[in-house]
């Protein structure tokens, strides 16, 4: 039985040398990881392949990025020699210098019909015309080259006094809006049908109409501004949350409350009421530029912000509302709760979160911090797919001083340790905070637990010298999964956990290796269970005495 191919991952396997012109032949692949290699060379074979999924990073390819590569919706190219701006266009045409008469040989090695002088003679003189001949294309080429460089350096002067000119007109304390680096980013999927819940579709984007005035200097000129969210009134946000009242109050976190809205349409939100306190963009024009930036982060994975409020200096965000509970409740609330999440929804959880990130800190431009990543700000639906919230909110706050008074107080067993000591944070404290997060799921504690001894009360500095320990780290799993789980997929889950948590920043991963090694540990296990015929996360036990031989690895 035949199998097209559309997926194809040939990633971290230390590839060498050019592409070769066979690949340009697999018309049906849609998706290609080629990633983490050594190899060099064009990419130009790849151009006519309809790809929806490319990522060729961290490679030695060279040249011009074929145009072609415009309309892939989700393509990642960093750690190459590409050179920078489009392909160049085709040389001028120019006609082929005149053929030099070829002579039949004598095959009796005779002089032929003409004497051997005018022989001689001519041949010097066909060498002469073709020497003319070559000078001449060669300084026609260098003047046709010359003026090409003479008009690319005038164009390149005329867009930077442009830019400057715009710039100048501007609001010097204007935020750009958020950009990503492909309009349709599509969300790599799985290649297991088995893996349930994991293939993600990307939401459509939303048409971009609003506008508004900038200008503090007295300047009043209309700008459009690419807000996706819609905007609403006092009014109706109050009707929805009866008030704001106690019983619709969902949570609080370090920029205001949250509550439950119901709409009269039937449709139900979360609102986000801010603390104007607690952020430092006070004016309407910056708060605006923050919404534009956050309305259009579009990830499966990611709490998508659907409305905004500003009227009567009143700051409100409304979000599509997760209606069942938070990772931090789910793990830490109750023992029923936690035993809900069996090892296949934990990993999957971890592989959700994981993809949110990679596309916050690598698809978007500029790349976006989260700054306050916790299990708390991790929501769950009902299939217990992961969304992450919260994702933006950092640019409301990017004066620092506020965040280590509240929000880092709250957060502290999250915060990396360079942000502890320096108040640095970046893509890569991100990555240690996730760290965290992961290891709250194989074990089920919170960060900081004063209830436990001393020794235990930080959950990084307690498990981290365990984590490549087998033994010691089988008694650290959280003992609401009975032992369910198989033995090398938590060993694979650890290894990525002491990647993400080391102290130096500069040796943790970016998310896009996090989110690889993840996918490889389900694909792993989508191929284990296939063989057993036994769903994972309920068939593996890990071994409870000596003696017990039972195969649970894979």
């Amino acid at each position: 039985m035949l199998f097209i191919l559309h997926y194809r991952d040939v990633s971290f396997n230390k590839l060498t040398g050019d592409l070769p012109t066979s690949i340009g032949s697999l018309s049906n692949i849609s998706s290609l990881y080629m990633q983490n290699n050594q190899l060099t060379g064009s990419v130009n074979v790849l151009s006519g392949l309809g790809l929806t999924t490319l990522n060729i990073a961290n490679n030695n390819f060279s040249g011009w990025i074929p145009k072609e590569f415009s309309s892939i919706p989700d393509v990642i190219l960093n750690g190459n020699s590409f050179l920078n701006g489009p392909a160049p266009p085709p040389p001028p045409f120019m006609p082929p210098p005149p053929r030099r008469p070829r002579s039949r040989p004598n095959r009796s090695g005779g002089s032929g019909n003409a004497p051997k002088g005018s022989e001689s003679s001519t041949s010097q003189g066909g060498k002469n015309g073709l020497q003319t001949a070559s000078l001449v294309g060669i300084i026609v080429g260098s003047i046709l080259a010359a003026l090409c460089v003479l008009l690319l350096l005038v164009l390149c002067i005329r867009k930077s006094r442009k830019r400057k000119d715009d710039s100048s007109t501007e609001s010097k304390d204007f935020v750009g809006p958020l950009s990503v680096n492909i309009e349709e980013v599509s969300n790599r999927e799985i290649p297991e049908q088995g893996l349930e819940n994991t293939a993600m579709k990307v939401l459509p984007a939303e048409k971009m109409t609003p506008e508004r005035v900038y200008g503090k200097t007295g300047s009043m000129r209309k700008t459009k501004v690419p807000i996706t969210a819609t905007p609403y009134t006092v009014a109706s946000l109050q009707v929805a949350t009866n008030s704001f009242c106690q019983d619709s109050l969902l949570g609080e976190g370090s920029l205001g409350r949250v509550y439950k809205a119901d709409f009269p349409n039937g449709k139900i939100m979360a609102v986000k009421k801010v603390d104007s306190a607690a952020i430092s963009l006070q004016e309407e024009d910056d708060f605006l530029e923050v919404v534009s930036s956050m309305s259009r982060l579009r990830h499966p994975n990611i709490v998508p912000l659907t409305g905004y409020c500003v009227e009567h200096a009143q700051r409100l965000l409304v979000y599509e509302y997760i209606g069942n509970a938070t990772l931090h409740d789910m793990l830490h609330f109750s023992d029923e709760m936690s035993r809900r999440l069996t090892w296949n929804i934990r990993v999957r959880i971890a592989l959700g979160t994981a993809r949110a990130l990679e596309y916050l800190h690598e698809v978007c431009l500029p790349s976006v911090v989260h700054r306050n990543f916790k299990s708390a700000n991790i929501l769950l639906d009902e299939e217990h797919n992961a969304h992450l919230s919260d994702c933006g909110l950092a640019a409301l706050t990017p004066n620092t001083e506020r965040q280590v008074s509240t929000e880092v107080v709250g957060s502290f067993g999250y915060s990396a340790p360079e942000f502890s000591m320096s108040g640095i944070y970046t893509v890569k404290s991100d990555v240690y905070s996730f760290g965290v997060v992961m290891l709250e799921l194989l074990t089920g504690r919170k960060p900081l637990d004063s209830s436990r001894e001393r020794s235990e009360q930080s959950l990084v500095r307690w498990a981290t010298p365990q984590l490549h320990d087998i033994d010691a780290l089988s008694k650290m799993v959280d003992p609401a999964l009975n032992g369910m789980y198989p033995a090398k997929s938590l060993s694979r889950f650890a290894d990525i956990i002491a990647l993400c948590v080391q102290p130096e920043p500069e040796f943790r991963p970016p998310m896009s290796e996090v989110v690889q090694q993840l996918v490889r540990l389900m694909q792993r296990a989508s191929i284990v269970r296939r063989q057993s015929g036994e769903e994972l996360g309920f068939s593996y036990r890990a071994p409870e005495r000596e003696g017990d031989t039972r195969d649970i690895s894979f």
